[in-house]
């Protein structure tokens, strides 16, 4: 009669063990189907094993980017939430029972539950201080199961928000794209006194460089290019802005010194210094055989008459940093019978080979004073095929924006 008494007892547990297997099970599922956050999912998890199972020790372990955290714990001590028990955990890859041999750092748990997804581990739980040892081994599995639930469920969790950012992501590069495709000139000027070509490589579709062309009359253009800081919409949108307040200023001041001034108070409005620009204009008054300019902090453009070349860095500090720019200077330079300038951001001096050296500005130079007759296209052209030749197998760095002008004085 006692046998009988003490199978019932026994199944009655069994009974009791799995009404509260599928009672937890089903509460799981529940909330994940509910999309309740992760923090929700780990205080389930950790509830679930310390006061249903009677665990009195745990670590979940998950992946953050290139490290791994402790998400969910009970009664852990610093060290076993540390990067030497990670290191024990992640060479395991099936169910492990701790043994005597094993690391000291793992005598106080009784298990390690590793998840792996495609071969990849996404979670490794930690179980020690099993109160009940009855049916220990379908109470193993349980935990299992619910460990492995858990940590599929915060995976998927992590792939979707990833997915949702590289949809945004997505996005924000076309938008940034078709914003930069607006402002960049689909034609230049062409007359018998001058020829233009432009180059633009935007990395990665996102444009961040921005260049244009100015006709005041038949005898005096502006050459305008520069490179605003950051990439994406912010930089696309900055940029819009930038073009237009060009297109508003430059009509309005007699001087490059003064239209600079305004530019920049212009900008520092809009930024309050967050981003900042680095700019080059230049006026080409062919009749007067002038070419007046202000670089403020932007890559020295090379230019090119009579065999020589001269780098035009006179000017004054970036656009956007600050409230009032500390000095502008106008240079003024001759224009010879035939010259030639050469404007260009950074993405062209940034340029390198397999072997890590830079197209820099010997390069560049050199390149200038061997083809500073041709015509801009044709500069353009060649100038390409070299880039393209001395890169080998490396990616554009940066966005890559190139305006050649050439001029002449005369017919």
């Amino acid at each position: 009669m006692s046998r009988e008494i003490l199978l019932l007892e026994k199944l009655e547990k069994d009974l009791s063990l799995k009404e509260l297997q599928i009672k937890s099970l089903l509460t799981i599922t529940q909330a994940i189907n509910e999309n309740v956050s992760a923090d929700g999912l780990f205080n389930m998890y950790r509830s679930f094993l310390s006061w249903e199972m009677g665990i009195d020790k745990m670590g979940l372990f998950i992946p953050n980017g290139k490290n791994w955290i402790c998400a969910s714990h009970i009664n852990l001590r610093p060290n076993q939430k540390s990067d030497e028990i990670i290191e024990e955990l992640l060479k395991y890859n099936r169910l492990h029972t701790i043994k005597g041999e094993d690391p000291s750092l793992l005598q106080m748990f009784d298990i390690i539950i590793p998840v792996f997804h495609k071969e990849a581990p996404i979670a490794y739980a930690i179980i020690g201080g099993i109160k009940d040892k009855n049916d220990l081994y379908n109470k193993i599995q349980f935990i299992t199961t619910i460990t492995n639930i858990i940590a599929v469920a915060i995976e998927n969790k992590r792939l979707f928000k990833e997915q949702i950012e590289q949809e945004k992501f997505k996005k924000e590069i076309e938008l940034a794209g078709e914003v930069q495709k607006m402002l960049i000139p689909n034609t230049l000027p062409k007359t018998d006194f001058i020829d233009l070509s432009m180059i633009y490589k935007p990395h990665l579709n996102i444009g961040g460089d921005y260049l244009d062309v100015i006709r005041f009359d038949e005898d005096r253009y502006a050459l305008c290019i520069a490179d605003i800081s950051g990439k994406g919409v912010p930089a696309a949108l900055l940029m819009a802005n930038f073009q237009a307040m060009i297109q508003s200023l430059i009509y309005q001041y007699r001087d490059l010194e003064t239209f600079v001034f305004a530019l920049n108070q212009t900008v520092y409005r809009v930024t309050q210094s967050d981003k900042f620009i680095t700019f080059f204009v230049c006026e080409v008054d062919i009749k007067a055989k002038k070419l007046k300019y202000v670089n403020a902090g932007h890559y020295p453009p090379v230019f090119y008459t009579d065999g020589k070349i001269q780098r035009l860095e006179e000017g004054c500090t970036v656009i956007g940093a600050f409230e009032k720019l500390p000095e502008i200077k106008e240079a003024t330079i001759d224009l010879g019978k035939e010259s030639l300038i050469m404007c260009f951001t950074d993405g062209l001096a940034d340029l390198r080979n397999d072997f890590g050296d830079y197209y820099n500005d010997e390069k560049i130079e050199r390149f200038v004073n061997t083809n500073g007759i041709k015509p801009a296209e044709e500069f353009n052209q060649i100038l390409l095929k070299e880039i393209d030749k001395f890169k080998q197998d490396q990616q554009y760095p940066d966005d890559i924006a190139i305006l050649t002008c050439k001029v002449f004085t005369e017919k």
